[in-house]
């Protein structure tokens, strides 16, 4: 693997921001993603709603009817990942996903570093909602961070986790806290691109890697904020427009260090569009991102 120079990276202070998700049902994705997984709308429009606890923006969903959902095989989004700040805020949100959507639940595990539930939204979007284990509990091997997919019985966890205010107000951020993107998990089509793009030229740092079969890379230590994987889209090109993943935003700390990573992709070609406050480019499968400087 190579090592780049600390100006050849990003931030250690960088965070994910919001997902933006095009879709077709404004009204049916908004209710999923409030009266299940239990987000509030922190703003809304004619077209668009954004979707958060604790004033901090995580989904946003905007309506887009014109378009159709991805070919099978397509690049583009595998899950949207949101992080909970406990195990009972976690507990609360499985809760109320069994409750009013249980249909939508796909699995569960323990990845050492965090434990996770997994969900297919109305519309086909991947959902995980996970809470981390302490850092101080992760283990890193030659640079490389230990994680695994062992079984998690849903119904033990909550058992265990469950309290009295989560099944008569999941939703409570005086109780359970804020959420955010804690990462993205891509369908790419082939992980020697998404090395080359994602830690070569954006500055993420290689986590750890399933072979040909999945990359994980993050800044300053995390276990991972952006994943990319070809489990259902080896080979596929350049996205065309459709339903599914809009754009992903990522926060870095300062101007500095937009201005390093606007120096960075200038200088490996990539297309960047620059309004002085955030950086716009595509991907290699024209995944929209968006990088701007502020807290997450």
């Amino acid at each position: 693997m190579t090592t780049l120079a600390p100006s050849d990276k990003l931030s250690a202070d960088t965070a994910m921001g919001p997902v933006t998700l095009l879709v077709a049902d404004l009204d049916a994705m908004t209710r999923y993603y409030t009266d299940a997984v239990t987000l509030r709308i922190l703003s809304a429009t004619e077209n668009s709603v954004t979707l958060g606890r604790g004033g901090i923006p995580t989904v946003i969903l905007e309506h887009a009817p014109q378009l159709k959902h991805a070919s099978p095989g397509s690049a583009g989004l595998f899950h949207t990942a949101i992080v909970f700040e406990s195990k009972a805020a976690l507990a609360a949100a499985l809760y109320s996903v069994a409750r009013k959507a249980p249909g939508t639940f796909t699995g569960s595990a323990d990845h050492l570093v965090s434990i996770a539930f997994y969900f297919t939204d109305p519309e086909g979007n991947g959902v995980e909602l996970y809470w981390d284990r302490d850092r101080t509990e992760w283990s890193w091997v030659h640079g490389q961070v230990e994680m695994a997919t062992l079984y998690v019985d849903p119904n033990e966890f909550l058992s265990q986790n469950l309290t009295a205010e989560a099944q008569d107000a999941p939703d409570d951020e005086t109780v359970f806290g804020r959420t955010q993107i804690g990462h993205v998990h891509l369908s790419v089509g082939d992980v020697a691109s998404a090395r080359e793009f994602y830690v070569n030229t954006l500055g993420f740092d290689a986590t750890t890697s399933l072979g040909n079969q999945a990359l994980f890379v993050s800044a300053g230590g995390y276990h991972h904020h952006m994943a990319m994987n070809v489990w259902n889209s080896r080979g596929a090109g350049p996205r065309m427009p459709a339903l599914g993943l809009g754009r992903i935003d990522i926060q870095v700390p300062d101007a500095d260090s937009l201005g390093e990573l606007t120096e960075r992709l200038t200088h490996h070609k990539v297309q960047v569009r620059d309004d002085g406050q955030t950086l716009s480019f595509d991907d290699p499968w024209v995944n929209l991102i968006r990088v701007q400087a502020g807290s997450a």
